[in-house]
């Protein structure tokens, strides 16, 4: 990860439960989450990879790695912004979701920019 400002990407998220693919009596839970990825920095990134951790409300841990994200490696100018949608599924009704994607800037710096923590769950599993 940089902390040089140059090297500036906000990355948002929001999930969604999708009842109608899931089947709650067999333990099977499936979300929905639309990320935006936005450049605040001064140079140019392009997005090569991603790295996912999902952990569900037992404890139990996935690992997701992959070049892009839906098939796309964004290549973002500051200010500019990419969204998405995609979806996970898991046992249990509650969990969360964070990681990181692996960027290049357009200066040759490698680095990596934060997906902070955001929450999975049915609406009336958390109050």
């Amino acid at each position: 990860m940089t902390t040089d400002p140059k090297h500036d990407i906000q990355v948002s998220v929001q999930s969604y439960y999708i009842k109608e693919q899931s089947s709650p009596e067999h333990d099977h839970y499936v979300f929905a989450y639309t990320v935006n990825i936005l450049n605040k920095g001064s140079v140019a990134a392009k997005l090569l990879s991603r790295h996912w951790i999902i952990t569900d409300s037992d404890g139990n841990t996935q690992e997701v790695t992959g070049e892009g994200v839906i098939g796309e490696q964004p290549h973002l100018n500051p200010g500019d912004s990419f969204e998405y949608t995609s979806g996970t599924q898991m046992e249990t009704p509650v969990g969360s979701m964070s990681g990181t994607y692996q960027m290049i800037a357009d200066d040759g710096v490698n680095f990596d920019a934060d997906i902070p923590v955001f929450t999975l769950a049915l609406p009336s599993a958390l109050h």
